[in-house]
């Protein structure tokens, strides 16, 4: 049994996620939780091959969902499973929703992307920073990767609120000022740490 809380932020490219998990996990470490920021792809030898070779370089989809699926399983084991055993509260930008929207959108079967997920433990929240995805790649500065294109970014939004409306993520406004966004994301996942308490 896992005594910490798992959280995770997902979203399209340029909502937010990665601002608004290291805000989370600096708002609840001055609450008092234990808490730990990590993101996928993770630190691993996969998930720096994907940092590297995605932001260029197209490959097939389904070659992606392997891919992240391995780095995947290697977090959990380093990192993500370790620090809830011990009681932390894990905040991940990103996770396996992330395979199921980018790599659903570009044709593979959801299914099958499940079932290469399935050591995958469930979150105990999940949040989706849903914005649309026009102002999303407007907000990146940075050069965009080969998946950060505004169609691929539609289908992948969509692919997202199919997840909310199955109520496997809770749906967040991002296209919000920062701070209204930020207190709704704190004062959701601190509801959630207080039943699990």
């Amino acid at each position: 049994m896992l005594k910490g809380v798992f959280i995770v932020l997902e979203g399209i490219d340029g909502c937010g996620k990665t601002f608004h998990s290291k805000a989370l996990k600096e708002e609840l470490r001055e609450q008092g939780f234990n808490a730990v920021y990590t993101a996928e792809p993770s630190g691993s030898t996969v998930g720096k091959f994907i940092q590297t070779t995605l932001v260029t370089e197209k490959i097939s989809p389904e070659v992606e969902a392997l891919l992240f699926a391995a780095d995947r399983c290697e977090h959990l084991k380093r990192e993500i499973l370790p620090s809830l055993e011990s009681g932390k509260v894990v905040v991940c930008d990103r996770y396996l929703y992330s395979s199921l929207a980018y790599q659903g959108a570009q044709g593979v079967d959801v299914n099958w992307i499940k079932t290469i997920n399935a050591f995958a433990v469930k979150p105990d929240i999940a949040f989706c920073l849903d914005i649309p995805p026009d102002v999303a790649l407007g907000r990146i500065k940075r050069k965009r990767t080969v998946l950060e294109r505004l169609d691929l970014q539609e289908k992948v939004r969509g692919r997202y609120l199919e997840l909310v409306r199955n109520s496997e993520l809770v749906l967040v406004d991002s296209n919000r000022p920062i701070e209204q966004v930020k207190a709704d994301i704190i004062k959701l996942a601190v509801r959630k740490l207080a039943l699990s308490q």
